[in-house]
């Protein structure tokens, strides 16, 4: 099952990381991508293991971004594999067959290759210029994704990513979009969860606060 609204960590260190997916978590995320860049894949390791412990917890589905054998040796729920990333056909036959691969989509192009190499779903954006992500791709917009989603007509869950606030969500769900994913204003506001929640018509629950290492 592919949420849908995600949640892709943002954080200046490893713990700051890990201490977004707590809150993330306690605020009724059930989606949680481990996005961390430009560090020692040991230390990816070791973050990920933590933050699989967390998510546990909450039962919040895991997802790693980039590191497809890291997402499989911390049996994470899936891999999110970028356009520069390990080719989703590679990943596939080394994951665990029910571990979900997603993949980066920019252009209409993009999203047909991903489609036919069995991607579980497509993260197509930016809808808007975002400082989350270097190299940023050509924002879309409103019309962007309609005219891919009309061209598209697929049963794949395409999800709407980069710069989205909460009063964007209800103009991008109009376009077609399965769903949503969202960094910075979660990250600001971890409350926002929750309406995020009611706007996409999807379930959520706070739950008792986790204290990493808790039993």
């Amino acid at each position: 099952m592919i949420s849908k609204l995600q949640y892709i960590t943002q954080g200046e260190s490893p713990e700051e990381h890990l201490e977004n997916i707590q809150n993330a978590c306690a605020s009724g995320s059930e989606w949680v991508q481990l996005r961390l860049k430009g560090l020692d894949k040991e230390i990816v390791l070791q973050t990920a293991q933590k933050a699989r412990e967390i998510t546990e917890h909450y039962q919040t589905r895991l997802i790693i971004n980039d590191h497809y054998k890291i997402a499989k040796e911390v049996k994470a729920d899936g891999v999110h594999l970028g356009k520069q990333d390990t080719c989703p056909t590679v990943a596939r036959d080394y994951l665990y067959s029910w571990q979900t691969i997603g993949g980066t989509a920019n252009t209409l192009d993009d999203c047909q290759q991903l489609i036919h190499k069995k991607v579980d779903y497509i993260g197509l954006g930016p809808y808007r210029f975002t400082e989350t992500k270097k190299n940023l791709s050509p924002v879309l917009g409103i019309s962007g994704y309609k005219v891919i989603i009309e061209e598209l007509q697929t049963e794949i869950p395409i999800i709407a990513i980069g710069g989205i606030k909460l009063e964007d969500t209800t103009d991008i769900l109009q376009t077609g979009v399965y769903g949503i994913a969202v960094s910075g204003e979660i990250t600001r506001n971890f409350n926002s969860i929750l309406e995020f929640h009611k706007i996409l018509k999807t379930p959520s629950t706070n739950e008792q606060v986790f204290k990493l290492g808790q039993q």
